[in-house]
C-alpha cells in the first residue's frame, strides 16, 4: 500500500478573466511571469523545496500549455515512480460527466486519487499567487495544535479586508469566526486559500456537502468545518505574497523584481524556484543598445534601450527602439523605431516599425473598465501590430490586427481592439 503523510492538491482551473486578453487562450496559473517562469512555476517550486513530492495538479480552462509545461514533473523533481506530479482534467464517469463547478467540488471528484496515497493530511494551494512557504513549518503547526483544519493567513490593511475570506483568532490562534468577504470586516487577518485538513475530516466535509451548487472551500467547507466544532487554527504568514489576479496587480508584481533589493527574492539559493525553460542561448546586447534596471532573459537580442522593464526570453527589440516600465513575454519582437511605455504584451506578438504604445492621457477603457486601467497597454499573444500606428492608454488589442483597424493610424486611449474570432 502506498502512503503519504501529506499530498498536496494544486487547484489551477481558473480562467483569470480579470487578466483579460493574456488570458483568452491559456489558463491564468500559466501566464509568463518574471520573465522566464509561469505563475504555477512557484507553488509547485514551493511543495518540492518542502518535501511535498506528490501533488495533484487539477486543470480545466484552456490546459494544453499548463499541462505541456508541466509535463511529467522533470524541473520539479516531481516525476516519481510513487507520488509526483498528476494532472487530473474532469474526466467522464459512468452515468454522468461534469465540470469542476467549484474548488471544493474539484477535490471531490478527484477522492479516488487522494485515496490512493491513504494521506494523514491534505494540502489545498491556489496555481495563481506568487509567494516562497515552506508547507512543512504550517504542518508541524497543524500537527502542534491538534488541528482538523488550519488556515494560511496573513495581515492585510483593514480597508482591502472585504476581498478576503477573514478569520478571527484568540491569543491561541484558533479560528473562532469566518467569514467569506465580509461587507464590515472585523479582523484584518485574511486567507490565503492555503489549508491544510486532516484527510478523515476533508473526506467527510467534501461527502456531506457533496450535493452542494459550486462547492467551495471558503463559502462551504470552511463554514461547515466551523459549524461542526471542529479544531480550526490559523497559521499567520507574513512573507511576501502576491494574487496576481488583476492586470495592474501583475504588473506591479513583475516591476517588484528589479527593485534594487526586491521584497521577492528570485535568487536565493536555498530556496530555489524551478521551471521548465527552453534551452535558448544567451542574451545578446549590441553595442548601441541601452539596458537600466531590467530583467532580460535568454535568447533575447537588444538592439534599442530597455529602462525598467521585465523581458521574457527570445526578445527582439530593434534599433531606436525605447521600451519603458513594460512586460515583454517570450518571443516578442518590437520593430525598429518604436516606443513602447507601460504595456503589457503577450508571448509571440510582432509590433512593427514606427510605433507608439502608451500615448496620451488616461481615458477610463469603454467595455471593461474594471479590467483595462492604470494606464496599461495590454496586448494579446500572437498578435500582429502594424508599423507606424499609435496606441493610447487603458487599451486591449488581441489578433491580427491591419492598418485599417486604426483610425487616422491611431487606438484612442480607453478602446479595444479584438478581431474576430478572438473572443473566446
Amino acid at each position: 500500500m502506498m502512503k503519504k503523510e501529506m499530498i498536496a492538491m494544486l487547484l489551477a482551473g481558473g480562467q483569470g478573466s480579470r487578466l483579460g486578453v493574456l488570458t483568452a487562450k491559456v489558463a491564468k496559473p500559466a501566464v509568463a511571469f518574471g520573465g522566464k517562469y509561469r505563475i504555477i512555476d512557484f507553488p509547485l517550486s514551493n511543495c518540492i523545496n518542502s518535501g511535498v513530492d506528490t501533488v495533484g495538479v487539477l486543470t480545466q480552462y484552456q490546459p494544453l500549455r499548463l499541462n505541456s509545461h508541466i509535463g511529467i514533473g522533470i524541473p520539479w523533481d516531481l516525476d516519481r515512480n510513487v507520488g509526483g506530479v498528476s494532472i487530473l482534467p474532469p474526466y467522464e464517469k459512468s452515468g454522468n460527466s461534469e465540470w469542476y463547478t467549484g474548488t471544493a467540488n474539484a477535490i471531490y471528484q478527484n477522492l479516488n486519487y487522494i485515496e490512493t496515497f491513504h494521506p494523514d493530511y491534505v494540502l489545498i494551494l491556489s496555481g495563481d499567487h506568487i509567494y516562497k512557504m515552506d508547507y512543512e513549518v504550517m504542518l508541524d503547526f497543524h500537527k502542534a495544535n491538534q488541528a482538523d483544519v488550519t488556515i494560511a493567513a496573513m495581515p492585510v490593511p483593514i480597508e482591502e479586508a472585504s476581498r478576503f475570506g477573514i478569520v478571527v483568532t484568540d491569543d491561541a490562534h484558533q479560528i473562532k469566526e469566518f467569514e467569506e468577504k465580509p461587507e464590515h470586516p472585523s479582523s484584518n487577518l485574511a486567507s490565503m486559500g492555503i489549508y491544510i485538513f486532516s484527510w478523515p475530516v476533508l473526506k467527510q466535509a467534501l461527502l456531506d456537502l457533496s450535493k452542494q451548487e459550486n462547492c467551495d472551500f471558503g463559502k462551504h467547507i470552511i463554514p461547515y468545518c466551523h459549524g461542526q466544532d471542529k479544531r480550526m487554527f490559523a497559521y499567520e504568514y507574513n512573507g511576501y505574497w502576491k494574487d496576481v489576479g488583476t492586470l495592474s496587480s501583475y504588473w506591479e508584481a513583475n516591476m517588484e523584481l528589479i527593485d534594487i533589493i526586491p521584497e521577492f527574492n528570485l535568487y536565493e539559493e536555498f530556496w530555489k524556484i524551478y521551471t521548465n525553460a527552453a534551452s535558448l542561448p544567451p542574451q545578446y546586447i549590441s553595442g548601441q543598445a541601452m539596458v537600466e534596471r531590467s530583467l532580460i532573459s535568454n535568447g533575447c537580442e537588444i538592439y534599442g534601450e530597455v529602462r525598467n522593464s521585465v523581458i521574457g526570453a527570445g526578445v527582439t527589440i530593434e534599433e531606436g527602439a525605447v521600451v519603458r516600465d513594460s512586460i515583454l513575454m517570450q518571443g516578442v519582437t518590437i520593430g525598429k523605431g518604436c516606443v513602447v511605455d507601460k504595456a503589457i504584451i503577450a508571448e509571440d506578438t510582432k509590433v512593427g516599425d514606427h510605433v507608439t504604445i502608451g500615448i496620451g492621457g488616461e481615458i477610463p477603457n469603454k467595455e471593461k473598465p474594471d479590467i483595462y486601467n492604470h494606464g496599461l497597454v495590454t496586448i494579446g499573444e500572437n498578435s500582429v501590430i502594424p508599423s507606424g500606428v499609435q496606441i493610447g492608454k487603458n487599451t486591449a488589442i488581441s489578433g491580427v490586427t491591419t492598418p485599417e483597424d486604426y483610425k487616422d493610424g491611431v487606438l484612442g486611449g480607453g478602446e479595444t481592439l479584438i478581431k474576430a474570432g478572438e473572443r473566446s
